[in-house]
């Protein structure tokens, strides 16, 4: 063989050996999907990988539009709309209109009440809902808590039960966790084991981000952001892990020079007056972390460290103002490897 020959025949094995290479290299690394929309007021944002380069976006919002038609309260002709106007017995119609509600009862008779999915009437009250916004007075605010309480509420199977007709459910405190959850059962269903669902900064986090090799990452908004400047307190690493965000930050009324958080407390009746600020939870699933967030900004912080104790499941994040009046944080002990604090 001449030296002319062994250099084409050498040429061609390299080439081949690198073309090898790279088809290896591209069919080991699926290809990166990324959705957003707009949903339930806010927007979604999903991040996942594909070896077979679906696109999930249409069959996604075709879910969330279902999801949307069970539990928007801002619907007239959703369930919870017309579940909320009956009168008694009501037959759920979809299947996606009892899985938050039972999720919301454990929560409410795990936290002693602190979640609870009837506060409606006082959601509209304060003008945090769809009704019209007027200031209630004590009267009204006491007039309200006679049919605000989840034992007014039974489940019988496909069915709820109303105890008194005027009992109404309020979805703003799971809704979105609930979202997130369909999105990402959709995606388990489909084989994708790599993926990051966020919906109006909740969701979840499933295996790893393949581009970088790490767990995915979050970010946390200081509480004092507004909504022109938002900038991160915190940051976490998650892996098979859902997390949600609760805190005052842009969702608020200010009556008569004050300023009343949205998070209403369901035994007084009121917005919670508290120094903390907000509180990220993180759970197995994001309907869960969801409803115990709103659970814990009702609690305060000495009282969700209590509740930390009876669910070693439920890790945090909380943010308050200390007695000194600064910015202090409480991280549980399972996740402080995984959360970094902005000085």
């Amino acid at each position: 063989m001449s030296a002319r020959v062994k250099n084409i025949v050498y040429t061609l094995v390299l080439l081949t050996l690198m073309l090898g290479v790279w088809w290896y290299r591209n069919q080991d690394k699926p290809n990166l999907i990324q959705l957003s929309g707009a949903t339930m007021g806010t927007t979604y944002h999903v991040s996942y990988f594909d070896d077979k380069g679906r696109n999930f976006q249409q069959a996604v919002d075709s879910l969330l539009v279902l999801v949307n038609k069970a539990i928007n309260n801002y619907d007239t002709t959703s369930e919870v709309s017309v579940f909320n106007k009956s009168e008694r017995v009501y037959d759920s119609q979809s299947v996606y209109f009892l899985p938050a509600i039972l999720i919301g009862k454990e929560v409410y008779l795990q936290s002693d009440g602190a979640f609870d999915m009837t506060v409606m009437p006082l959601v509209n009250a304060w003008g945090f809902g769809p009704n019209k916004k007027i200031t209630p007075d004590s009267a009204t605010i006491d007039s309200l808590q006679h049919f605000v309480g989840f034992d007014k509420v039974s489940i019988n199977q496909d069915s709820l039960i109303k105890l008194d007709a005027r009992v109404q459910l309020d979805f703003g405190g799971i809704g979105q966790g609930y979202g997130a959850d369909v999105i990402a059962g959709f995606l388990n269903k489909k084989g994708i084991t790599n993926y990051l669902v966020e919906l109006g900064g909740e969701g979840l986090a499933k295996g790893k981000n393949l581009e970088s090799g790490k767990p995915w990452e979050i970010g946390i908004l200081d509480p004092n952001s507004t909504r022109d400047n938002q900038y991160f307190k915190a940051y976490a690493s998650l892996q098979d892990k859902a997390f949600t965000t609760s805190g005052s930050y842009f969702n608020y009324r200010v009556i008569d020079g004050k300023k009343y958080a949205h998070t209403l407390h369901p035994k007084t009746g009121y917005p919670v007056e508290s120094n903390l600020l907000s509180v990220t939870v993180f759970a197995d699933n994001c309907t869960l972390a969801d409803a115990w967030a709103t659970a814990f900004m009702v609690s305060g912080v000495e009282r969700t460290k209590e509740l930390l104790t009876q669910h070693p499941e439920l890790d945090v994040l909380l943010l308050y103002t200390g007695s000194d009046g600064t910015l202090q944080s409480f991280v549980s002990d399972n996740i402080k490897n995984y959360v970094t604090l902005n000085p």
